[in-house]
């Protein structure tokens, strides 16, 4: 099973964590070479830097909607979708994201692997 704590461990595959509020809290170093991203643009920053902007609405309605109702359509499962590099570029890329409660708050985590 995928954990957030598994994930911040992470050293093989690129690795992003997110808060409640999608701001950025963590990338590990696989991520950053991975899609040229420093760590400090990243961190403390929206996740929507991240995400191509013709899926940030859907990306919206999906995170509203889980904590809405707190059932999981897309979590834990392969997805294919697309990230955004520093430079800007689009790529194709599978997700696999999880959540988790800490404190009372949803965190995020997901790796993410080019295809």
């Amino acid at each position: 099973m995928v954990t957030i704590e598994k994930l911040m461990s992470e050293k093989e595959v690129p690795v992003v964590i997110a808060d409640h509020q999608g701001i950025i809290t963590h990338v590990n170093e696989v991520f950053t070479e991975t899609f040229e991203w420093r760590a400090d643009d990243l961190i403390g920053e929206l996740i929507t830097k991240i995400i191509p902007s013709t899926l940030q609405d859907a990306h919206h309605l999906g995170i509203s909607r889980f904590m809405t109702t707190v059932k999981p359509t897309l979590l834990n499962q392969p997805l294919d979708l697309e990230i955004m590099t520093a430079s800007g570029r689009i790529e194709k890329a599978q997700h696999f994201i999880v959540a988790e409660k800490s404190d009372g708050s949803w965190v995020f985590g997901a790796k993410i692997m080019l295809v």
